[in-house]
Parts: structure tokens; C-alpha cells; sequence
């Protein structure tokens, strides 16, 4: 789960398209291609090697993993939480390079998860607030679509503008309310269809669907069809009526990075691939590692990992489920530009509205976080949905070159910088109906598993389903003891 290989390539490239000012000579970019074998390596030291009985293992170091390792500290249970990658975080992870901050594909914090609530130091992470709404580039300009709690004026301005109707703004307002009167509980086991239908039946226009919900939505879930389940639609837009989009100071990884840091060191072990599971008793379970090491657990096994991964532990054993295809794929790519040249100044996230073009949605990451970029520099990032198998980076970076420049101008995205593209071919899990967000996480007594896919595929989904996996084998424990 949570772990990925790099592979990387370098390049030297002068764009042969009309766009010749713009400089693909980056110093130290690269390529990377994201999948779930162990990521390169960190600066992170290993920790002192634990010793290999405890009561519970917990395999996999992302949120879940985190969560589930968090809620054993605190009931004051043995436990070993066992990574493959050299660095907890999974697929919530950031890189350093020449002074920018990069994180693995674009990914938002947003301040109303309620698990997250309950585990994070905010003021810790020093979040950093993206504008309460978004330009959406349609018919040549850019329109504005705002938050009217938070920015009422904005909001009364853009109600006449061509991303939707009035009365499709209108219903933007009674579908906050629909939301914010349900519990989180009450949404996740409604009854669901996907988004699309859900807002068709809500009476959007095809207008503002196309314009706003599929560049948005599709963002976040990786789906512009919006396929995915209402339920997790409904949960996402209750966490946005509430909270803040937001960007830690230094990088989406120093979420997980907090949560490591209040465990006890010598309980981590990383660069720790397990390779299967056995049992040695009823009791007793054996986890394998690919280095030949064997771990043992006398009251259980976590695995908090993706749905696939687990499956190849226990192959031949027990299947946890069958992982639904096609699972979500991203690439975001990175550029530099000098701080003075930045054509917005504005925190906000930009959509394509458009209709075409490649580009999903991109932002100037240091317009949000200053941090993101080392002084007198910016950091652009754009995201495009799915992995354009067989486009090379070069055509794909031309492209968004191109594409951009069409919104900012030519002379302004001339002077980017290539800095680093991220092909991630598992971004998230599909969850298309029919979903099961409240799914019980024992295998079998002693074997749990956790993981986005558990519940919902968010940050707080992930949290909470390592809380879950807990909470299930703390029961089953009670229960053999009576």
C-alpha cells in the first residue's frame, strides 16, 4: 500500500512548437512514475530494529496504518508498524527539491475532517488557506465562482456569469443544506447513486455540470464522469461547507510525518516489505518479510494497505475483496517561475471549464504557501486526470504549455520552468456504486484490514478506518477472554 517506485528520466528539451521562449532546461528534473513498490530514498533515518514478537503488527505506514498505530499507543498495546517505503505516508508523501516543495500529486487538506480533527495539531501543521471558491476558465476568460458565506460579494457578482444559471446557484445553496442537517454516519450509509445521477436529479443544468462540477469533483475524485458513489460526493461537500481548503506549510507529508512523530520510534520498521502471512496457532500469526525476517503477533494483524496488496499477502488464504477497475490515476506536473512574474496573485485553484484541452485544474502553489518555493521563486502545479499511457512527458508538457498559455498568455507561460512531473497510477480506489463505506474490517478474528477503500476515499476515510480496525480487534479480544 502507500508505496511507491521511482523511476526517473532527465531531459534537455527546446519546444519546436510556437511557444520558443519557453525553457525546458531544468536543473535536476525529472520524471516520475508512481506505483507501489518502495519509493527512493529519504533523509529519514531508519529507526533501531525492534524485536520481532509483539502483540500487534500492523503492516503498512500510510494514514491508516498511522491511525490504527496511534489508537494502540494510546490503549497502551504492543505493536510493530511495519512499511516497505523508507518514509512513512504512503501516498501522502512530499519531495525537496533545490529549495521547492513537491508534493506526490495534487492533494488538498480540508480543515472540517472530523477524524482528522481529533488527531492533528492544526496550528502544528501551520495551514495555509486556498480561496473559498475557484476561476473557472471558460469561453476565453476566467469566471469567478465563490463560497457566499465567505465571500458574499464575490458570490452576488458571479451569479449572472456563464459557469451556471441563477437558479443552479441557488441549488448549490439547498444542497449545502441538505448536507450540513445529516450526520457523517447518516451520509455514508444512504442510498447512493453516482454523482452524476444525484445532481441530475437535483435539477443542475448541463451547464454548470460541464463547467464546474466535472473539472471540481473530477479533481477530487480522479473522475470527471463522476461516476463515484453520491455518498462520497455528499460527505466531500459537507467537509467543504464547513472547512478550508488548505496546504501544510511544509508539505502534505507533514500530516503523516505529525503522526509519526508521536509514536514510539522503535516501534516503526521500514524498509520492511512483507511478502505474506501465516499461522503458527490460533493465537499466533507470522508475517514474512522479503528479506527473509519473520515477525510474530500475539493479538493480531492490521493490514493497512491497498485492497490489491492484500489480497497478494493472502493469496491462497483468504481474500479480503476484489479491488474495482478502473482504480484512479493522476499526473501532476510541476514548473518554476519567478516570483515577480506570477500572472495571479490570487490563493485560488483555477478549473478548466472549457471542455477541452487536457488540462483538469492547476494553482499557484506559492500563492497559497509561500513556503512551497525557495525566496524570489514560484511553484506552479497542474493536474490532468488519468496517466496518458504512451504520450511521452515531453508531448504532455508541451501540451499544458500550450493549453496554458491560452489562459495566462503566452509571454507569461513562456518563462516556466519544467521542475518535475508525477505520473501516479494509483491515486485513489474506485468507488463507484454499489460502495460499502461502513465495511467491517475483520478478515477473521486476529486479521483486520484498513485503508481509504474501508471507508471513504479521503484523508479522514483512511483515519478513521485504522481507528475501526482497533476498535474491531480490541472487541474480538474482549470477547475470547470472556
Amino acid at each position: 500500500m502507500y508505496s511507491f517506485p521511482i523511476s526517473s528520466s532527465f531531459y534537455a528539451y527546446s519546444s519546436s512548437s510556437n511557444f520558443k521562449s519557453f525553457n525546458f532546461k531544468p536543473i535536476n528534473a525529472t520524471s516520475q512514475y508512481i506505483s507501489l513498490d518502495p519509493s527512493t530514498p529519504t533523509k529519514n533515518p531508519s529507526p533501531q530494529q525492534p524485536s520481532n514478537k509483539t502483540g500487534v503488527i500492523v503492516i503498512g505506514a500510510g494514514l491508516a496504518g498511522l491511525a490504527a498505530a496511534t489508537r494502540l499507543q494510546a490503549e497502551n498495546i504492543p505493536f510493530l508498524l511495519v512499511e516497505a517505503a523508507e518514509a512513512v505516508g504512503g501516498r501522502v508523501r512530499t519531495d525537496h527539491a533545490d529549495g521547492f516543495t513537491l508534493d506526490r500529486g495534487f492533494q488538498i487538506f480540508i480543515t472540517a475532517y472530523p477524524e482528522a480533527q481529533k488527531l492533528l495539531d492544526y496550528n502544528a501543521l501551520e495551514l495555509q488557506r486556498f480561496y473559498s471558491g475557484a476561476q473557472v476558465f471558460y469561453g476565453g476568460r476566467f469566471h469567478t465562482v465563490a463560497d457566499p458565506l465567505r465571500h458574499f460579494s464575490d458570490a452576488i457578482g458571479s451569479l449572472t456569469n456563464p459557469i451556471g444559471t441563477v437558479v443552479d446557484k441557488l441549488l448549490i445553496g439547498l444542497t449545502r443544506i441538505r448536507v450540513l442537517i445529516r450526520s457523517d454516519y447518516e451520509i455514508l450509509i444512504a442510498d447512493e447513486v453516482k454523482t452524476i445521477e444525484l445532481l441530475r436529479r437535483i435539477g443542475f443544468s448541463d451547464t454548470i455540470l460541464d463547467r464546474f462540477f466535472r473539472p471540481f469533483f473530477g479533481g477530487i475524485f480522479f473522475d470527471r464522469e463522476l461516476e463515484t458513489t453520491s455518498r462520497l460526493f455528499d460527505f466531500v461537500f459537507k467537509c467543504l461547507a464547513l472547512g478550508d481548503n488548505t496546504l501544510p506549510k511544509n508539505g502534505i507529508s507533514a500530516i503523516p510525518e505529525q503522526l509519526a512523530r508521536k509514536l514510539d520510534r522503535n516501534s516503526i520498521m521500514l524498509k520492511s516489505r512483507v511478502v505474506s502471512i501465516d499461522h503458527e496457532s490460533e493465537e499466533c500469526l507470522i508475517v514474512n518479510l522479503e528479506n527473509g525476517e519473520s515477525l510474530r503477533s500475539d493479538l493480531g494483524v492490521i493490514l493497512a494497505i491497498e485492497e490489491f496488496e492484500a489480497s497478494k499477502i493472502l493469496a491462497g488464504k483468504i481474500d479480503p475483496g476484489k479491488t474495482k477497475v478502473p482504480v484512479r490515476s493522476t499526473i501532476c506536473i510541476y514548473f518554476s517561475v519567478d516570483g515577480d512574474k506570477v500572472p495571479v496573485k490570487d490563493p485560488v485553484l483555477f478549473l478548466n471549464g472549457s471542455g477541452g484541452g487536457i488540462v483538469n485544474n492547476m494553482f499557484f502553489a506559492t500563492n497559497v504557501a509561500p513556503s512551497y518555493a525557495p525566496p524570489g521563486k514560484a511553484l506552479v502545479s497542474v493536474s490532468l486526470i488519468g496517466l496518458y499511457e504512451g504520450v511521452s512527458d515531453e508531448e504532455l508538457v508541451e501540451r499544458v504549455v500550450k493549453e496554458l498559455s491560452g489562459w495566462f498568455g503566452e509571454a507569461a507561460v513562456g518563462l516556466w520552468r519544467y521542475l518535475r512531473m508525477y505520473r501516479i497510477g494509483f491515486a485513489q480506489p474506485n468507488q463507484c456504486p454499489p460502495t460499502d463505506l461502513m465495511k467491517d474490517p475483520r478478515v477473521k478474528p486476529g486479521l483486520y484490514v484498513c485503508g481509504d477503500y474501508v471507508t471513504s476515499a479521503t484523508f479522514d476515510g483512511a483515519l478513521v478506518s485504522g481507528r475501526r480496525a482497533v476498535e474491531a480487534l480490541l472487541k474480538d479480544r474482549a470477547k475470547a477472554k470472556v
